[in-house]
């Protein structure tokens, strides 16, 4: 008698469903695609010009390990040490490292070490959960507490599970709201863990948004900033983010990072990019202008439109039968998001597109309303 084979995979590899991400189209489809949080804009025309100076003796080499002339650029952008930063494959890297660094089962410590939990506000970005299952590492999920249309940050209860990792993301997703600093500092300075301030959207935030988190870096060594090229410098396809907190925090993420895990092509587009302050602004002003035309629009159909400020806006259609207008507008070859999970399915996330764009999904709606 044979015995039953081994699984390929671990029990929890098993018993998890993995991330979701939004559909994706082929380039050449004649397909709106709104449902992914992509800059309608191109990048940087200086990251183009990079582009067609890369050399075959760039490509013969690994990388730079350590993202040296990258993280020069970002420190000086942004008035901090080089060493404070962190180059990641996107900043969906980079949790994966902190996930891996801080977070895991009891199951495999010593009894007498307390649970590396991960700690976040629901709803949010869904991959922390996902991150979470693979390590494994249990999670403590707390709901957003409501005040009208404005989430508020359950910092008490945070504070209160004291996990080895607390994530929260501002602007976060799918609400598009921004976490205050004051309670991001409440939140810092009362977690014995590490707190994590995930910014991938804060380039549609305005520049002292920018500018905020980076005072709690210099003030809490638990405390990383992270950030990324694919939303406000229009690279989702270069896949590049970066990490800021203090050289001691850094040190244990390098010590799990892959060795070359950001080549060399998007460490020296990602630099031209970064640089280029001046153009990414502008092309984040315009979407920007654009996401408050459309939430008027939006609003002037009827729908419930939250405040964002986000590249994307969280909406309820008047019917709240979000499923079926994500579907008619899907037959129409317009993309947008829709979450079946409880306290969402009645709404959808649409990013904000061109004003060409925006014009046709919203004659799209019109015509099914």
């Amino acid at each position: 008698m044979i015995d039953q084979p081994l699984s390929w995979f671990r029990p929890e590899i098993n018993n998890m469903q993995g991330y979701q991400p939004g559909e994706w189209p082929d380039l050449n489809a004649n397909i709106l695609k709104l449902n992914s949080n992509e800059n309608p804009y191109p990048p940087s025309p200086q990251v183009l010009a990079a582009l067609s100076e890369v050399s075959a003796e760039l490509l013969r080499r690994y990388p730079d390990p350590k993202a040296t002339d990258f993280c020069q650029v970002v420190g000086k952008t942004f008035g901090i040490p080089a060493d404070w930063v962190i180059a990641g494959n996107g900043s969906d890297d980079l949790l994966t490292m902190l996930v891996r660094a801080c977070a895991g089962s009891a199951t495999t410590r010593s009894t007498a070490e307390k649970e590396r939990m991960l700690a976040y506000p629901m709803p949010t970005y869904i991959l922390y959960r996902t991150l979470a299952a693979i390590q494994p590492a249990k999670t403590v999920e707390i709901a957003y507490e409501m005040q009208g249309d404005n989430w508020s940050l359950p910092v008490e209860q945070l504070i209160a599970a004291q996990a080895a990792l607390t994530l929260v993301a501002t602007p976060n997703s799918p609400t598009g709201h921004c976490v205050p600093m004051a309670d991001l500092r409440s939140l810092a300075a009362g977690l014995n863990g590490v707190l994590v301030i995930d910014e991938a959207y804060i380039d549609f935030a305005g520049e002292e948004a920018e500018q905020a988190s980076l005072a709690l870096v210099k003030a809490f060594e638990n405390v990383i900033v992270l950030r990324t090229l694919s939303k406000g410098y229009g690279l989702a396809g270069l896949r590049l983010g970066f990490g800021i907190a203090q050289p001691p925090l850094l040190a244990g993420l390098q010590k799990v990072k892959d060795s070359y895990n950001v080549d060399a092509i998007a460490l020296r587009l990602g630099a031209a990019a970064i640089a280029d302050q001046p153009y990414k602004r502008a092309i984040t002003q315009k979407v920007m202008a654009a996401r408050q035309q459309l939430a008027t629009d939006l609003q002037g159909l009827n729908f419930r439109v939250w405040p964002s400020f986000a590249n994307f806006l969280l909406v309820q259609p008047p019917d709240g039968k979000a499923k079926l207008l994500c579907e008619k507008l899907k037959e129409n070859q317009i993309m947008i998001r829709y979450f079946n999970q409880p306290g969402l399915d009645d709404k959808l996330r649409i990013t904000v597109g061109t004003p060409a764009q925006n014009e046709r999904m919203l004659l799209a709606i019109q015509a099914w309303l």
